[in-house]
């Protein structure tokens, strides 16, 4: 049953994603590099980037970190396509290839870089500036960090 609940929210979560205006997302390679810092904790380029126009690299920041709330605000405000990046770094097959269908080639190998796969990496390598490699880099640290603490009976309970 409880995959039954799993398939269900991975098909809703393509079928929103797919209704929603995008807002664009170009990045200087500075701010990218900002958003890997705040994504591996950095609290002062965090409030820097909600309070410098990049709301939405905060929010994504706390999506990565698995709060409900930023990953509606990122839905809602026209940010579905780093929502699909983030649930497709996270393993969920219909954002992977929502990804690839409306054309987010860039985004889909970040998310399959952080899922480890060798040639969404060896892609990013050749195809992709090395701040979007420094940030598939961070994404991942940080769920890796979250899967093992999620693993560990120890840390039940505990947050990041």
């Amino acid at each position: 049953m409880l995959n039954w609940f799993k398939k269900k929210k991975r098909e809703i979560i393509a079928s929103e994603l797919s209704s929603t205006p995008l807002k664009p997302i170009g990045y200087p390679a500075k701010i990218i590099i900002a958003w890997s810092k705040a994504i591996e904790g950095n609290d002062d380029i965090m409030l820097w980037l909600k309070e410098n126009g990049y709301k939405e690299l905060f929010m994504a920041t706390y999506a990565i970190y698995l709060k409900d709330e930023a990953r509606d605000w990122l839905q809602v405000n026209g940010y579905v396509h780093l929502m699909a990046m983030i649930n497709a770094a996270e393993g969920n097959e219909s954002a992977q290839k929502w990804l690839l269908v409306h054309d987010f080639e860039v985004l889909y190998h970040i998310a399959m870089a952080v899922e480890d796969e060798r040639s969404s990496i060896e892609w990013l390598g050749k195809n992709a500036p090395a701040d979007l490699f420094l940030l598939a880099k961070s994404i991942k640290r940080i769920k890796d960090q979250i899967e093992e603490n999620h693993n560990d009976v120890h840390s039940f309970g505990h947050h990041l």
